[in-house]
């Protein structure tokens, strides 16, 4: 069996450094180029999401952005569907989106937590959202229990990707639905994003394009051969090809996301935005970057065909579907606490220590208590409600 795995890895690491070879090789030394080139990528498109809520959604602005942000990740789920390596497609998957949960929410709020510190000498005990946020918490909700359908069928399918990207056009449709944000936050700006904002109709439209153009071109073509240069890097230094896939690729691929939030939580009183530019960025993975798996698997195979999930898939798909449950749960009262972010880094990092069914149950566990305790108060989430209201404001109006 460890065999059997070992070369299933090598395969799966082999058709990923195929893709970045024609980009820039597999030198562990093409890092020193691509990783400023992300880091910029990441930051113009920020910009971009920055200059653009103020003329569309909030919302519909960092779904953008994150889409684009996920370029990446879409980059290397489809090499692997397309040499379908189906061992790897969920572990790739789940890793990413539990990396974002468990390692990028608390970062934002350790970051933000430091910069208002330092600005008030006031400890921060949380992050609140703004009544639009609620969008995308209780879009989270659909996806995360199609997902466990999914595992429950024990399969991957194509008709499961048409219910996903549905799923994604009803959430993105909702944000087209929402106004703007108010101009009066525009002083909050840095320079570049208040400088397009501010500047005539057409250059306005030429700086927000220009910004979501160039960081979505540098994204997709350096993050293969960044990705290359690292599996070169564990390579060398003997690290599995399977923890790359798992871990090592999730990271990279993420990479421009975790850029962007720190770069919102730098601005203490918009960190709300980096959590929700996170939980924009699960929605679309749970949503279309799950259902392109079958879609190209498919396609590689000439004909509409399964992904099968064996015990270790599912397993991981559940702990992510856990983990997912308590994100939403955490967020359901519209804010993120100190000690919920705490928790959540605390799991994060149990998951490589203890079993992953441990871990999923803690998680399960967590979430049922917490619906328990809402039933039983007769307390209505917070989020619910001002969806509800908002709806009721922009979309029935």
């Amino acid at each position: 069996m460890y065999s059997s795995n070992q070369t299933q890895f090598r395969s799966a690491g082999f058709a990923l450094l195929l893709f970045a070879v024609p980009l820039a090789g597999s030198s562990p030394w093409a890092a020193a180029w691509t990783a400023p080139c992300m880091l910029f990528a990441a930051v113009l498109m920020t910009w971009g999401a920055e200059s653009a809520q103020f003329f569309v959604a909030q919302g519909f602005a960092l779904a953008i952005l994150a889409w684009m942000q996920t370029l990446p990740e879409f980059a290397v789920e489809a090499v692997l569907a397309w040499h379908q390596e189906t061992t790897l497609l969920i572990a790739n998957l789940t890793g990413a989106i539990r990396l974002l949960i468990g390692f990028a929410w608390p970062m934002i709020y350790v970051t933000a937590a430091f910069v208002h510190r330092r600005r008030t000498r006031q400890p921060m005990r949380k992050i609140a959202l703004d009544p639009q946020q609620s969008a995308e918490v209780i879009g989270l909700i659909a996806p995360i229990i199609y997902g466990f359908v999914i595992w429950a069928k024990d399969s991957l399918e194509v008709y499961d990707a048409v219910i996903l990207v549905a799923l994604y056009a009803g959430y993105l449709w909702f944000l087209t639905r929402l106004p703007a944000q108010e101009r009066e936050a525009v002083e909050e700006l840095d320079a570049v994003p208040r400088h397009i904002v501010l500047a005539p109709r057409r250059r306005r439209i030429a700086g927000i394009t220009a910004c979501f153009a160039a960081g979505g071109v540098l994204i997709y073509f350096t993050a293969a051969p960044f990705l290359g240069s690292l599996m070169a890097l564990a390579g060398a230094v003997g690290i599995p090809t399977f923890v790359v896939i798992e871990w090592l690729a999730p990271l990279i691929s993420e990479f421009p996301e975790i850029v962007s939030t720190f770069y919102f939580a730098k601005h203490s009183e918009r960190a709300s935005v980096g959590l929700m530019n996170i939980a924009s960025s699960n929605i679309n993975q749970w949503t279309l970057l799950m259902a392109m798996l079958p879609v190209v698997f498919s396609l590689s195979r000439g004909g509409f065909s399964a992904i099968p999930l064996d015990p270790q898939q599912e397993a991981q798909l559940l702990l992510t579907i856990a983990q997912s449950s308590v994100a939403v749960v955490f967020l359901a009262n519209m804010e993120l606490a100190w000690w919920e972010a705490a928790s959540m880094f605390a799991l994060f990092v149990a998951q490589f220590a203890l079993p992953a069914d441990w871990i999923a149950y803690a998680f399960f566990v967590w979430t049922a208590a917490a619906i328990a305790e809402m039933i039983a108060r007769r307390r209505r989430p917070e989020a619910l409600k001002k969806f509800v209201q908002i709806w009721r404001a922009y979309v029935l109006r």
